[in-house]
Order: structure tokens, then sequence, then C-alpha cells
């Protein structure tokens, strides 16, 4: 990082007084989205709906994270997936393939996000690991494609048999969490008013304290604009005063987290002048699917 800001600073040291941080006007420009570019988000929800089919169809009891990842891996590569994921935000990076079997689901990693994995090796602490499938654990699976560029990124819930009544009650309160953002943000209420409103109810169904994290590693948000990027603007977050365009597209991803995992979904989305439109699986595929 030092050498690399001394080569910057030397380079555009000529411009000192007569440029400023485009970050905010790059992320203005992009937050309303052409046509096009909502196809493009629409073909990468179809490739990213063909990965988790390919967990549910390949995963199961005894299987690790990373095996049931490289079956999802296969898909997305046939389908042209270039090799990364794009983020402005520095030094951050992205596996698109975060599979938290169990436990692994609880730990906390340098990633801004309420769920990182625990990835292959330390020096690859991000996505899926060596952790099996046990019996009756949650297993949670995060996947982000790129379609031509643009982000599709969806979360989805098995299990190898049955989930205990209180992991099902957790995720059903995630889905009515996802429902006050959905609507919400449909109706143009201002993001950091959506925000107050989402994690209040989390509160009031007394999961405040496993709201996207545990204390002291809680992610602030309930939702991130997305595009060529990963984490493009308005955010559902405290800050953002504004509602999220006509245009706009959005992943919405409530989820808890507690000791023994993790547990929560994720579609993204498009406000219309009707509300919102979902861009990827939806309803047509649940959200807990059991091997």
């Amino acid at each position: 990082p030092q050498k690399r800001w001394s080569f910057l600073t030397s380079k555009m040291s000529g411009l000192e007084g007569q440029s400023s941080d485009c970050t905010g006007l790059l992320f203005t420009l992009r937050e309303t989205k052409s046509a096009w570019e909502l196809e493009m988000h629409r073909g990468s929800g179809e490739i990213n709906r063909m990965m988790f089919e390919a967990i549910r169809d390949r995963g199961g009891l005894g299987l690790t994270e990373i095996e049931m990842a490289g079956a999802a891996d296969e898909v997305s590569r046939a389908a042209g997936f270039g090799g990364r994921i794009r983020m402005r935000t520095w030094p951050m990076d992205c596996d698109r393939v975060v599979i938290a079997a169990g436990r692994s689901g609880a730990v906390p990693s340098y990633f801004d996000s309420a769920v990182a994995g625990l990835g292959a090796s330390p020096i690859s602490s991000l996505g899926a690991g060596f952790a099996r499938v046990a019996e009756g654990e949650p297993v949670l699976v995060d996947i982000v494609h790129l379609h031509r560029g643009y982000v599709s990124d969806c979360t989805r819930m098995f299990s190898a048999g049955r989930l205990s009544d209180e992991w099902t009650q957790r995720l059903d309160d995630m889905a009515q969490v996802r429902d006050l953002v959905v609507d919400s943000l449909g109706k143009g209420d201002d993001c950091s008013a959506v925000w107050d409103a989402g994690s209040s109810l989390v509160a009031e169904m007394g999961r405040g304290e496993h709201l996207m994290g545990m204390p002291p590693d809680q992610a602030k948000f309930l939702g991130h604009s997305i595009g060529l990027e990963l984490d493009e603007t308005p955010v559902v977050a405290r800050g953002f005063d504004r509602p999220l365009q006509v245009g706009g597209t959005m992943a919405i991803e409530p989820k808890v987290i507690y000791p023994e995992g993790a547990i929560g979904t994720e579609d993204s989305w498009v406000r219309t002048s009707d509300g919102m439109e979902c861009l990827t699986m939806g309803k047509s595929f649940p959200i807990l699917t059991e091997w």
C-alpha cells in the first residue's frame, strides 16, 4: 500500500488544487441503471440461480463448503464469469461463493458484511472453507455472479435434514424484515429511515444483538446498491438520507448471526415506478432447502 500510495502521489502531484475525489460523482452516475444494464442484471440473476441449483443438486451431508463452492464455480465459469468482483472500497475484496456451514457462519472477518466464511486458509480467509455439512445445522450460501460486469447477489439457506424450530423462526423473522425493507424502498422512503425501521423491527423481535453479526463485529446495513461494483450507493444504513432512485438496483440481505451459525436471505432488486422488482430468483427458489 505504501509503494502504491507513493506512486500515485508522484504521478498526480501536478494536479494538486485542480482536482478532487470523484468517487461521489461516479457513484451518482451509476445509481440509475439503463434498460440494457437491467437486462444484464437479470441475466446475471439467471446464472446465479443455476449456481444455487448446482449446490442444491450436488451438496449434502458430509461435503465440505469448498466442494460445494466448486460446483457453483463450474457453472459460473462456463457461463462466462471473468474472475473478478469489483469493489470501490479499498482494500475490500470478495469471494463470490461464500458457504458457511454451522459455526463457520459465526466467525467474524475483515470483510464488512454479516458473513464472510472461514476461507480455505489464513491467507485466503474469506469464502468457503473445509467445514463439513453436519445434520441439522444451518448452511448459509451467499453467491455473487457477474454477467458482462453486472452484479447479482443472492443468499439461500440449506440443511442436511430438518432445522430446529428456533432456526426456522429466525429465518421467518428475516423474511419479514426483508419484506419491510422492500416495501419501504419501493414507496420511496429514505434509505436511512428504512435502516431505522428494519433494525427497530429486529430489536422488537429480540434479535438486535445478532443483526448482521455479533458485537463488536456487526455490519450496520440491510442492503447495498449493486452495478458494475458490489458496493455502490445508496446503502440501507445511517447517513443515506435519500431514497433509492427509480432505476436503482440493490441487494437486500437481512441476516442474524449466532455462535452456532448464521441465517438469512438475500435477493437483488430494482426500484420501478410501481415499486420494487426482483432481479434474481425471489420466491421461485425457496429460502430454505433440505438435502
